[in-house]
C-alpha cells in the first residue's frame, strides 16, 4: 500500500491521525473535566511551550538556524506585558495599560528587539550563530535581574488577573478551559501559518539560503537579509507564546529566561524531532508529562535521581538512536511500511533495532554486533 485517493499512504495516515488529535483536543474539556489537572496544566503547557518550540524548530529545519534565544524572546514579551499592564499590587512599572493595546505592543517591542538581535547573528552561522544567541538570552537574564523597575528578580506577578475579559482568569474555577481553546487555536494557527510561509517565495528562498548560502548569495539574494527576516518572524511567535505564557502562569520572572529553561526547550526540540514543525508540539507533550505527571517528587521512582538526570539520558538516548528524534523513529517505521526503494518490511521494528543497535559503534572499532547480510 503506498498510495491512496492520489496521495501516499504515508501522508493519509499522518493527516488522519492529526485529524484524531485535534477532535480529541477539541471535546476534551467537554467530555472530560474543564477544570482537571491535564487541562489547565499537562495540555495548556504542551500548547503554550510547543508554540515557543516551533519558532526554534522553523529556524533549524528550514533556515539551518539553531538559536538558543527562544526562551529569552516569549520571557521578554511576558514580561514586557507584565510592566505595561499590571498596576500597583506587583512589581514592575505599574503602567496601568489597556490590556489589549500591552498585548500587541508588548508583541511589537519584543519582535522589534528579535529584529536588531537577527540583524546582528545573521552574518554567522553554526556554532557561532548559537553562541550570539545564547549570549541575547544571558543578556536579558541578567538585565531583567538587576533592573529592579521592572520587576527585578522575583519578576512580575498577578498578570493573569489582567487578561481580556473574554479570556478570563485561567487560575480561578471554572475558567481554565478558556486558555486552553485559546493556546489550541494558537498552535494550530502558528503551524498553519508556518506551514504556508515555507511554500511562499521567501520560504523557498530561506531553505535555498540553509542549504547553499554562497550559491544563493552568487544569484542575487540577500542572505543575512533572509535570515534576519526569519529570524523576526521566528521571534513574533515565540513572542505570541510568551503572552500566553504569563496569561497560564499569572507571573513572569527572570528565572524563565535561566541557562536550564533554554536548554529545556531545546531538549523539547530535539525529542519531538528538530526536522519537523509538528515534532515541537510532540516534544513539548513529552517533556511537560514527564516533568508534572510521571516524575513528581525529588526523586524518579524506581529509577531514582533528579528529573533533569533522567531527562538528560533521554536526550541522549535520542540523538543516538534517532537524531531527527520521535517524528525520526516514525518516519523509519513508515517506510518500512508504507514501502520504499526495496519495498516494506514485515518486521519493521526489528529491523529499526537492529539498525540502532548497529549505530552503536565502538570509537575507533568495528559495531558492537555482526552487520546482516542483506
Amino acid at each position: 500500500m503506498k498510495d491512496v485517493a492520489g496521495m501516499p499512504a504515508k501522508v493519509v495516515v499522518e493527516r488522519s491521525i492529526a485529524a484524531v488529535v485535534l477532535v480529541v483536543l477539541a471535546i476534551w474539556p467537554i467530555a472530560f473535566d474543564g477544570q482537571s489537572y491535564w487541562v489547565s496544566t499537562i495540555l495548556t503547557q504542551t500548547f503554550v511551550l510547543g508554540i515557543a518550540a516551533a519558532s526554534l524548530t522553523f529556524l533549524s529545519a528550514y533556515g539551518g538556524m539553531v538559536s538558543l534565544a527562544q526562551v529569552a524572546v516569549y520571557a521578554t514579551a511576558g514580561l514586557v506585558f507584565g510592566n505595561l499592564v499590571a498596576t500597583g499590587e506587583s512589581k514592575g512599572l505599574h503602567l496601568g495599560w489597556d490590556r489589549w493595546t500591552s498585548v500587541v505592543a508588548a508583541i511589537a517591542i519584543t519582535t522589534g528587539i528579535t529584529l536588531i538581535v537577527g540583524a546582528v547573528s545573521s552574518r554567522s552561522s553554526g556554532i557561532y550563530f548559537l553562541m550570539i544567541t545564547l549570549t541575547f538570552a544571558v543578556i536579558g537574564n541578567a538585565f531583567f535581574t538587576s533592573v529592579v523597575d521592572f520587576g527585578g528578580f522575583s519578576g512580575v506577578a498577578g498578570i493573569d488577573s489582567y487578561t481580556p475579559s473574554w479570556v478570563g482568569n485561567p487560575n480561578i474555577n471554572g475558567e481554565p478551559a478558556r486558555i486552553y481553546y485559546i493556546s489550541l487555536v494558537a498552535s494550530v494557527l502558528v503551524y498553519v501559518a508556518i506551514r504556508l510561509i515555507v511554500r511562499t517565495p521567501f520560504g523557498i528562498a530561506l531553505q535555498g539560503v540553509r542549504d547553499e548560502p554562497v550559491r544563493m548569495r552568487s544569484l542575487g539574494y540577500n542572505v543575512p537579509l533572509v535570515r534576519t527576516l526569519a529570524f523576526t518572524l521566528a521571534g513574533f511567535f515565540a513572542a505570541v507564546s510568551g503572552i500566553l505564557y504569563a496569561w497560564t502562569n499569572g507571573a513572569v520572572a527572570p528565572g524563565t529566561i535561566n541557562l536550564e529553561q533554554t536548554v529545556n526547550l531545546l531538549i523539547m526540540c530535539v525529542i519531538g524531532g528538530l526536522a519537523r514543525i509538528e515534532g515541537a508540539w510532540l516534544g513539548a507533550f513529552v517533556f511537560v508529562y514527564l516533568n508534572n505527571e510521571l516524575f513528581r517528587g525529588d526523586s524518579v521512582p524506581v529509577l531514582g535521581g533528579t528529573f533533569p538526570t533522567i531527562i538528560g539520558f533521554i536526550f541522549l538516548a535520542i540523538v543516538v538512536v534517532s537524531p531527527n528524534g520521535l517524528l525520526g523513529i516514525w518516519d523509519w517505521i513508515a517506510a518500512k511500511l508504507f514501502g520504499g526503494p526495496k519495498g516494506g518490511s514485515r518486521e519493521p521494528l526489528r529491523e529499526f533495532w537492529n539498525q540502532a543497535s548497529g549505530r552503536m559503534r565502538l570509537k575507533g572499532g568495528a559495531s558492537t554486533r555482526p552487520r546482516e547480510q542483506e
